[in-house]
């Protein structure tokens, strides 16, 4: 059961339950408790399982560790505190470690000075980094709290002799929680708590968040699916200041070149009128050409006080740059992704961010990242280039100021990572059945496991798939007479070698059919790819047409334009209830006269005026050239292009990972119908279909597919991704996870290309002789649920079975709405800028066709 705190205790019943030191430390330096503290120290005394969600400068970290070193302390005046690891504080980023033990031991070394005496508490780090000799030391004298990640976690408890340290862990703190819960680290990790409690008992636990939702649900990841959980939820205490901003007055026509200029002096006026300011991008690209604007531009300003932070740098230099902003000698930051989680940086004034950030969770925490004192105000401005992007983060801002959120995905049953810990749990001892079962489904992700598809894995597992061994796969477990057990002395070896959920990246080799190399692309951007699709690399355009291996064969072409765009492997999907939320406000704002939807953008929505009569102005040409397409109303149009070829552009507001899957089903409905190829274009405001102009297609065939059933979609959709490259791609990720295949056996490693080739060669004999196979099971729905959105997309299909539809054809020029979605796969669009060339073309034209120009 989870419930949320309703009790706020006061100073004194909280300094009540500390230790003497420990409050004593406390009162002389920081006089008063924090919200997050008043609610959750005292709860954690008592042993209570917890979930803190609070912005970052609260002390939720300090919640969690105030009664954990107080307990510690009362244990040594009783003599209880043994050589034993008594707390586990997982991390998902093992960057996050050392910024933990630093802010542990401070509070420690001021207790000691203050009460004279050393404390006999030890922090240890444990993670894949950790040297030979310290693990070695760590063994002699285990630490009393314990750093680690999820994948070493794991690690430790098989270990033979390093595990029996565990048994005495009454603390488990999940740092970063709602960094883990939405992918299959999460699954892991949480396996890995009710193993630990299997086997060595029950212990409190402690999430530590920043801002998601639902709550309730990551509370219940955190306990499991048999236990209470009070939720601490502060996120009320901090107040923001989000506002959307766009450096030029006319956001179409206003050339390129001065475009960027009028982007970097807002950048520059912004950065000189704060002290510190954090810019994050969308791709690692774009932070590194940022940072050299803003070097090439106004280099006196920016010489030693700016820098980049991204995943691709070196952790070294990431650690300098860190270390060099904690510490005030940085004017300015720009990152990807990388900062975005509660790594200490010290004091944030201001958080710029170049584009919608796509979703609300993440936009609040990136902002969330300045005004690093409680009672800061956290400040950011989105930066806007584009018209879409207006509409989209105006409606993002108001939800983030309102709290409105979106809902996280979290993988249930993921029978890779169930693979994983059935070895594990084999090498640990003899299982029965039924308890290992019961074991698993007490974790929240399994707690609806079938009893069929463990049994399913456990018969994988003990090598009763005979088909496998012509593949040179053996049983890791046995089991008879309802128990199971390890099998071989290597099975540790393999276990420790191959346990983890991140698959080994790779980097996929372009060719042409005559062997010709081309270049390369990144997996993310290859798995997306279908037979036909066509994309630019070094210029040119390519067909795709088919793989082996860890390579793709392409045909060179001329005069088709591309249908996926060359940076999407890097983009971020709009969520899905931010993109409903962005319908719904088109409609609004299309149904209010012209003064009174300035007034409520202008009220309401946080603009200024200039940015409340662009949005107007937007809305109004698409009224008057087409219909616009909102909650009610789902629009198709069918647009003639300057190749010949006819579009079907899908006016479907559901998100890039939901059209993902619209699109597949649309296209192979319509193309199986009228015996065609198409090709198709994704993007977060719908998709494209193109076809030969003299192929008609019918408002009939658009709606046939609209009624089907969700049984009738899975099917189509599954006949689409029958040898598509998705397919081959997450085949290989699942059966590295599930150990079908081995990324490291002995001294040998096994390269992703190599992977590749083994996972094409199990997937034929799998598919052909056991398309029952749990793993492949797996690999669909990966598939379906994480690559792309299949409920969402189902959902998103009732609701236009809901709505009137309009089919508008033979139109010469896309409506407004539709520009940016036929800019994605234009064939002379390559650069942002020549993206803009091409909307400022077909703005002019359909200017022509309303009569405005």
């Amino acid at each position: 059961m989870v419930y949320f705190a309703k009790k706020e205790y006061s100073e004194s019943e909280i300094l009540e339950v500390l230790h003497k030191d420990v409050r004593g430390w406390f009162v002389k330096k920081y006089k008063k408790f924090t919200p997050p503290q008043k609610f959750a120290v005292k709860e954690i005394h008592e042993s209570k399982n917890v979930l803190i969600s609070s912005p970052t400068g609260s002390g939720k970290t300090l919640s969690a560790f105030l009664s954990i070193i107080s307990e510690l302390l009362y244990m040594e005046e009783e003599d209880r505190l043994d050589e034993k690891i008594y707390c586990i504080y997982v991390s998902p980023l093992r960057a996050l470690n050392n910024d933990i033990r630093r802010n542990l031991l401070q509070p420690i070394r001021e207790i000691e000075k203050r009460s004279k005496r050393k404390l006999p508490l030890r922090i240890g780090i444990r993670t894949s980094d950790t040297l030979q000799k310290e693990k070695a030391a760590m063994l002699r004298n285990p630490p009393h709290i314990l750093i680690t990640t999820p994948e070493s976690l794991s690690i430790l408890l098989n270990s033979p002799k390093f595990s029996e340290h565990l048994s005495h862990v009454k603390w488990v703190i999940v740092d970063e929680i709602h960094s883990v819960v939405e992918n299959k680290r999460g699954a892991h990790l949480a396996l890995s708590l009710e193993r630990l409690e299997a086997r060595f008992g029950t212990f409190t636990r402690i999430g530590l968040s920043a801002t998601v939702s639902p709550l309730e649900e990551v509370a219940q990841y955190l306990v499991g699916s048999e236990r209470e959980c009070i939720v601490v939820d502060v996120n009320y205490v901090k107040e923001t200041d989000i506002r959307v901003v766009s450096p030029i007055e006319d956001i179409i026509y206003t050339p390129p070149d001065i475009a960027n200029t009028k982007l970097y002096e807002l950048l520059d006026k912004l950065i000189q009128e704060h002290r510190t300011t954090l810019i994050f991008t969308n791709t690692r690209s774009a932070t590194e050409r940022v940072v050299f604007q803003l070097r090439q531009r106004f280099g006196d300003r920016y010489i030693e006080d700016i820098a980049a932070h991204h995943s691709s740098l070196s952790r070294e230099i990431r650690l300098d740059v860190e270390e060099r902003l904690k510490r005030g000698e940085l004017k300015v930051v720009v990152s990807s992704t990388s900062l975005e989680l509660g790594i200490d940086i010290g004091n944030i004034d201001l958080v710029v961010l170049l584009g919608s950030p796509k979703s609300v969770a993440r936009a609040l925490q990136r902002v969330g990242r300045s005004g690093h004192r409680l009672h800061d105000i956290s400040k950011g401005r989105i930066m806007v280039l584009d018209r879409d992007e207006l509409v989209e983060c105006t409606m993002l801002a108001k939800d983030a100021l309102e709290r409105k959120f979106d809902h996280i995905r979290m993988p249930k049953n993921s029978l890779d990572v169930l693979a994983q810990h059935i070895v594990g749990m084999a090498i640990e001892r003899v299982w029965d059945v039924k308890e290992a079962y019961d074991t698993v489904r007490k974790a929240y992700n399994y707690k609806e496991l079938p009893y069929t598809e463990f049994e399913d894995l456990l018969n994988y597992l003990a090598g009763n798939y005979e088909e496998l061994e012509v593949r040179n796969v053996y049983g890791k477990i046995w089991m008879e007479d309802g128990k199971f057990g390890k099998r071989g002395k290597m099975i540790r070896s393999i276990y420790f070698m191959n346990t983890g959920t991140i698959p080994d990246v790779n980097y996929v080799k372009v060719f042409t059919r005559s062997k010709e190399y081309i270049g390369g692309v990144e997996e993310d951007f290859a798995e997306k790819l279908i037979r036909g699709d066509i994309f630019v690399l070094g210029g040119k355009s390519y067909e795709y047409v088919f793989s082996r291996g860890n390579r793709i064969y392409v045909d060179s072409v001329k005069d088709k334009r591309p249908t996926i765009p060359a940076w999407f492997s890097e983009m971020l999907p709009l969520s899905y209830e931010l993109a409903l939320d962005i319908e719904e406000f088109r409609g609004r704002v299309a149904a209010m006269q012209d003064d009174e939807a300035i007034d409520i953008l202008v009220n309401e929505y946080y603009l200024d005026e200039k940015a409340a009569r662009a949005i107007l102005q937007y809305i109004r040409e698409q009224q008057k050239y087409s219909i616009v397409p909102d909650k009610n109303i789902f629009l198709v149009e069918e647009y003639l292009d300057e190749e010949g070829m006819k579009n079907l552009i899908f006016h479907a507001m559901a998100g890039r990972k939901a059209n993902e899957a619209l699109a597949r089903v649309f296209a192979y409905s319509i193309g199986e119908k009228k015996g065609i190829n198409i090709r198709v274009t994704v993007t977060d405001y719908g998709f494209v279909l193109t076809i030969p102009r003299w192929r008609r297609i019918n408002k009939e065939d658009i709606e046939e597919v609209l009624s089907i059933s969700e049984e009738e979609f899975e099917a189509r959709l599954e006949k689409s991704l029958k040898n598509s490259e998705i397919i081959r791609r997450r085949f290989r990720h699942v059966a590295a996870r599930g150990f079908l295949i081995l990324r490291r056996y002995g001294t040998r490693e096994l390269s992703a290309g190599r992977q590749q080739f083994s996972a094409d060669s199990l997937l034929k004999l799998l598919q052909k002789y056991r398309p029952d196979f749990p793993l492949l099971k797996e690999v669909k729905k990966e598939v379906y649920y994480e690559a792309m959105h299949v409920d969402e997309a189902l959902d998103y299909l009732r609701r236009c079975s809901l709505k009137v539809f309009s089919y508008r054809q033979g139109l010469k020029v896309p409506s407004p709405f539709a520009f940016n979605m036929v800019a994605s796969g234009a064939k002379d669009v390559v650069m942002l800028e020549e993206r803009r060339e091409f909307i400022r073309r077909m703005h002019k034209k359909l200017l022509e066709k309303i009569g405005e120009k």
